[in-house]
């Protein structure tokens, strides 16, 4: 966790946020306060407040206040009933933790019916999906997730059944999943075309391990993969994770300083753009994905950076990709132009 806290590094770089009037929804970030990081609602709060116009959230699950007295296919509700409180602590004139995407194992069967009833009741009207890990890979030196994935996961029937009890409650189902994984994505997603589906951090473009030194290689599965799930239309895209060089493998912790926002704009770019128009904007959106993501970048850089990748689109297609298409996906209210 020593990574997440490393303000005085972070302090180094500071910015004024380019366009401070662009509305934004943040539609993927973490509270937790263990292992020596603390990042609640006041935290959250500093951040979204200090230059952009940060107006709406979505916390998305990490293992945090799981109850440890319940039974294990319930003990995630704990972590809903503790964002929803979180959420409730936080004063009108502050961003507002609009909806929570919580976790439930997918293989529980008929079971799972009762634990995403137990999800809504614990978020006080803010539940609106699952997100189950599948990142999973053959290296060694390639973490997998923290759902303990196993391979090929997501074409078992075990794990679809899951998929579709979700769906036929109108939830959603939030993927992270790695590069190579997103054709299999692809697939489940043409099965299951009334879940809405959406592609964590970029879709997991990996630049660690053996990816590291074939770079194009990845790049070029990426592509393919990003492709194929962008052509389902129940699918969307969470561009963000930038930060993350514990998994992209970006240069940047070991400068004096972080990158400023030119820096990370021009690293990631291409990839980018290449995934948005893919999608196109009002399947594409912007996230923050702190305080992971501070391990590399102060959260104003990481906007800033966000707003110079999406200069070349027009006003209503960065409407979409800083906020609206986060809107539509989560059920959002009072973000203009979602009704």
């Amino acid at each position: 966790m020593a990574i997440y806290e490393r303000h005085e590094w972070l302090g180094q770089r500071v910015e004024e946020a380019i366009d401070p009037n662009q509305h934004i929804v943040d539609p993927h970030h973490h509270l937790w306060d263990r292992d020596g990081s603390t990042y609640l609602a006041p935290e959250l709060i500093v951040d979204t407040r200090a230059s952009h116009n940060v107006t709406h959230t979505v916390f998305v699950e990490c293992n945090a206040s799981y109850d440890a007295d319940a039974d294990a296919a319930f003990a995630p509700v704990g972590e809903t009933r503790f964002v929803a409180e979180q959420a409730a602590a936080v004063t009108r004139t502050d961003t507002r933790i609009a909806a929570i995407v919580g976790h439930a194992d997918f293989t529980l069967g008929p079971q799972l019916d009762d634990v995403l009833a137990a999800h809504v009741d614990a978020g006080d009207g803010l539940f609106r999906g699952i997100r189950h890990g599948v990142n999973w890979s053959p290296f060694d030196d390639v973490k997998n997730g923290h759902h303990n994935p196993e391979q090929h996961q997501l074409a078992a029937p075990g794990f679809r059944d899951g998929v579709r009890r979700l769906a036929a409650k109108d939830l959603s189902f939030d993927a992270w999943l790695y590069f190579d994984q997103l054709v299999e994505l692809a697939d489940l997603a043409r099965a299951i075309p009334e879940c809405t589906i959406v592609v964590n951090h970029l879709g997991g473009p990996l630049g660690i391990g053996p990816h590291a030194t074939h770079r194009a290689e990845m790049q070029e599965t990426w592509r393919a993969g990003i492709a194929a799930v962008a052509a389902c239309p129940n699918v969307v895209l969470k561009v963000g994770g930038i930060g993350m060089e514990h998994y992209f493998g970006t240069p940047w912790t070991g400068l004096d300083a972080p990158p400023s926002s030119e820096q990370a704009a021009d690293y990631w770019s291409d990839m980018v753009r290449f995934a948005i128009d893919m999608f196109g904007p009002h399947r594409a959106m912007f996230e923050s994905n702190f305080p992971v993501d501070r391990q590399t970048l102060p959260y104003t850089v990481l906007w800033n950076a966000f707003q110079i990748m999406a200069s070349g689109y027009t006003e209503s297609e960065r409407h979409d990709l800083f906020a609206a298409t986060a809107a539509r996906t989560y059920r959002i209210t009072g973000v203009s132009g979602v009704s």
